[in-house]
């Protein structure tokens, strides 16, 4: 095993800080690496928004549902989807991309982009010795995300990353069953084998909660899910993205 399968496998969420910024060359380190991810057909269809100003940070904290972390790390980046730059194309080329621009098919090529440099991003950060965490409460509200940083229309932010010096050191935590998640050649769909393994995975991480929090929590992952999934976030999604000029046919 080498050293970046090591990060890779390490990984863990931080959510506390300590009170240190990161350097301008740790930060364009970050944003070069993230960049050298794959992009689909070279179209680079993503955006990164690094957010310095204390009371922006503050405001998108209060945004993502008053999560401090977001206000208190050494930066905080907002991965977005991006077309914008390819209307600009479309006007020095002369041609009429909306057919394209707007489908189905180019919204998700510019998600995929973003979350493929976004975890360029956090393996390099995590390389470097930071820890990160994901941010994905600056959905809450897109209309005021957007008026906070000047977002054009077609360009989506669609999640934040805190990255930091570490003032905590957590267990890495347990994932799902390779098996479970793993398929050759097909997928397996013997639903009984399935949940075998979601009621073994649903023992290891109530163990590691209990364990993590000294008995004051041991919730299955499958109750955790449950209770998620049975209230409906974010249900202005769709005509938000089709308001920015994404997925209209």
């Amino acid at each position: 095993m080498n050293s970046t399968i090591e990060t890779i496998l390490n990984h863990k969420s931080i959510r506390k800080f300590q009170e240190r910024s990161l350097t301008k060359e740790q930060i364009e380190t970050i944003v070069k690496s993230a960049q050298a991810a794959s992009t689909s057909s070279f179209i680079q269809a993503y955006s990164i928004i690094g957010v310095k100003d204390q009371q922006k940070k503050e405001k998108l904290a209060e945004l993502a549902g008053n999560q401090a972390y977001v206000a208190q790390n050494g930066h905080f980046f907002v991965f977005c989807a991006d077309l914008h730059r390819h209307e600009l194309i479309g006007e020095m080329e002369e041609k009429d991309f909306s057919g394209a621009l707007e489908s189905t098919e180019k919204f998700m090529v510019s998600l995929i982009d973003a979350a493929l440099v976004a975890q360029n991003a956090s393996i390099a950060a995590e390389s470097m010795g930071l820890g990160i965490v994901y941010i994905g409460g600056i959905r809450n509200n897109l209309e005021e995300v957007c008026q906070l940083l000047n977002v054009p229309k077609k360009v989506i932010p669609l999640f934040g990353l805190a990255v930091g010096y570490p003032d905590q050191s957590p267990d890495v935590k347990p994932r799902l069953p390779l098996a479970h998640i793993y398929h050759e050649d097909s997928y397996n769909e013997n639903n009984s084998v399935l949940k075998d393994q979601l009621k073994d995975y649903n023992e290891l991480i109530s163990s590691y909660y209990e364990k993590r929090t000294s008995g004051k929590r041991k919730d299955t992952w499958t109750e955790q899910m449950a209770q998620m999934l049975s209230n409906p976030k974010r249900q202005y999604m769709k005509d938000f993205i089709e308001g920015k000029g994404f997925s209209r046919r």
